[in-house]
């Protein structure tokens, strides 16, 4: 594999002769898988105009024992690209584009940095699961270790009190800046026994946090928003990064809406430069709604529409209504309906959320956990022969051997057929893979690659009896199978989907 890495990974504002902790073992992991490292030329050029000489030769020191980037790809006459990154601005810009345009046009498999500017630009142009911060790279590629070694797994999350948790956490240190009365309003809600979601580091401090209020009322922001009863996140923040659990506490959010029967989910936000938390929740349908000036600085208020009756999707595609209105989708007849047989196993680890033929609520699993078996964003590699799956697609998974039924539905992102080189399966698959570096070498090939997005169980798992019964299959599925549309509505039917959550 071949792996670009940033500068910016090495340099940091205090100590900029220290490597971190963290760097050091992403370092000896890609060593040990023996990967090839690249840093970009321009990234060198940009080094070596520091007016600083002692920091600039501390900071070439250090990426000098990697090779550099030969005759990479440039973005100038590529239209379609630079409309896509949008406009120029500052000279780093212009750097930043160029480097990304190597992992857009496959000059590298991955790139590792912590410029979130850059990751926000890779989501845009579809790449973001080629792109990790430093703790996603661990814990990818740790997957790619033989199994003698121990896969690093970060604590669970699990729900709590907020009277057990400590205000004085390094967690809470930006939310105690940004609101002065965080300390009191801290007390005020541990009084009244709130619920939270926790995920801990070893050493016990908090390394993910979501608290909850479900509410009833106006919010007097600029636009106002109506009295309707929506779910508030109160808290949200991640610093353990790498392990999706951000992702993980939207799924949480959903879930708790869902029980509730609440459309609309909401949180306010003191909006930063190249901000993680608005980047995470941008791409899972959060849009900023209005302001709030009651503290005497504007606040954001971002939200999230889980119902899609009546509103306005007319101009949307289906991939788009997956996105925007998850767990919603679109389920007309410009969309394909798929039955998709899977192995138990492969479930258990594409759905960490799964028990026992119903939906689970994702704080009942404590202990450790696959982050990839908690993501929204998944992948599925099959032998099928099938060679048209469209975005928009819907999915349904039939659990084979021991339960025998369609239990999971999700929604198509992009399909790749006939796809046989392994460092393209692992470049496409990206961060959603659950599956080994050995597993997808072992394989038979070509495989085909599914990206879909999961939506929900479904609340009464189809078994083969009764889909034998209804006429919806004639035997047990062997391989991706289609159905009709009036299939597809008995196991709407059958397996218990809220219409209100579908549109056609």
């Amino acid at each position: 594999m071949r792996i670009l890495i940033d500068t910016n990974i090495f340099i940091y504002r205090e100590e900029d002769h220290v490597v971190s902790e963290d760097l050091s073992n992403l370092l000896r992991l890609l060593n040990e898988l023996k990967t090839e490292l690249f840093v970009h030329p321009l990234s060198i050029q940009e080094l070596q105009k520091d007016d600083d000489e002692k920091r600039r030769a501390v900071n070439l020191s250090k990426i000098r024992v990697y090779s550099v980037l030969q005759r990479p790809p440039s973005p100038s006459h590529d239209f379609e690209y630079i409309e896509a990154v949008g406009p120029i601005k500052t000279s780093n810009d212009a750097i930043d584009n160029a480097i990304l345009y190597g992992v857009y046009k496959n000059s590298v498999d991955f790139f590792i940095t912590e410029d979130r500017g850059i990751h926000k630009k890779a989501q845009g142009l579809g790449i973001a699961d080629r792109v990790f911060v430093i703790n996603e790279a661990i814990s990818f590629f740790n997957e790619f270790l033989p199994s003698k070694h121990a896969v690093l797994t970060p604590p669970a999350l699990t729900e709590d009190y907020v009277h057990n948790l400590d205000v004085n956490d390094p967690l809470f240190d930006t939310l105690r800046r940004d609101y002065p009365e965080f300390s009191e309003w801290f007390a005020k809600i541990s009084k009244e026994g709130r619920k939270c979601f926790v995920n801990r580091r070893s050493d016990g401090t908090l390394g993910a946090i979501l608290i909850y209020k479900i509410e009833n009322e106006a919010i007097s922001s600029i636009p106002p928003l109506p009295k309707k009863k929506r779910l508030k996140i109160a808290t949200m923040k991640v610093t353990h990064i790498g392990y999706k659990i951000g992702e993980l506490l939207l799924k949480v959010s959903n879930d708790i809406a869902l029980q509730n029967g609440i459309c609309e989910i909401y949180l306010t936000h003191f909006t930063e430069p190249e901000d993680r938390l608005v980047d995470l929740i941008t791409e899972f349908g959060f849009f900023k709604a209005g302001v709030l000036t009651s503290r005497g600085i504007d606040e954001d208020i971002f939200l999230k529409e889980l119902c899609i009756e009546g509103a306005d999707v007319a101009a949307l595609t289906p991939v788009e209504i997956s996105r925007r209105y998850h767990p919603s989708f679109y389920d007309g007849e410009h969309v394909r309906k798929l039955i998709i047989p899977i192995r138990p196993d492969f479930h258990d680890r594409l759905y960490a959320d799964f028990s026992d033929g119903r939906q689970t609520r994702l704080y009942e699993h404590d202990g450790e956990f696959s982050p990839e078996g908690n993501t929204i964003k998944k992948a599925y590699l099959t032998h099928s022969r099938i060679k048209k799956v469209n975005p928009g697609d819907i999915v349904l998974f039939y659990r084979s051997a021991d339960k025998k039924a369609i239990v999971s539905l999700g929604v198509v992102d992009n399909f790749y057929p006939d796809v046989r080189d392994i460092d393209e399966i692992i470049r496409i698959i990206g961060k959603r893979s659950v599956y080994s570096h050995n597993e997808i070498e072992r394989s038979y090939k070509p495989l085909a690659i599914l990206l879909f997005r999961h939506h929900f169980h479904l609340r009464h798992g189809i078994t083969l009896k009764e889909l034998l019964d209804s006429g919806i299959l004639s035997g047990a599925p062997q391989s991706i199978t289609q159905i009709d549309d009036e299939k597809f509505a008995k196991i709407k039917r059958m397996g218990g989907i809220n219409e209100s959550f579908t549109f056609n």
